[in-house]
């Protein structure tokens, strides 16, 4: 796999995560653990998207 074609999984990824987290954090009665796992698999691809850039 290219570099290249990893960062665009990365960041597919990414979108993924923040349309999860929008969706979690509008329905009611969601678990605030579960955001903040969500949060932090976000931070995490985030992070390794700009050290690979």
């Amino acid at each position: 796999m290219s570099l290249t074609s990893h960062l665009q999984e990365l960041k597919r990824k990414h979108q993924t995560l923040s349309e999860e987290v929008e969706q979690a954090q509008r329905a009611p009665g969601t678990d605030d653990l579960m955001i903040a796992s969500l949060k932090k698999q976000k931070l995490r691809l985030k992070e390794e998207i700009e050290r690979l850039s």
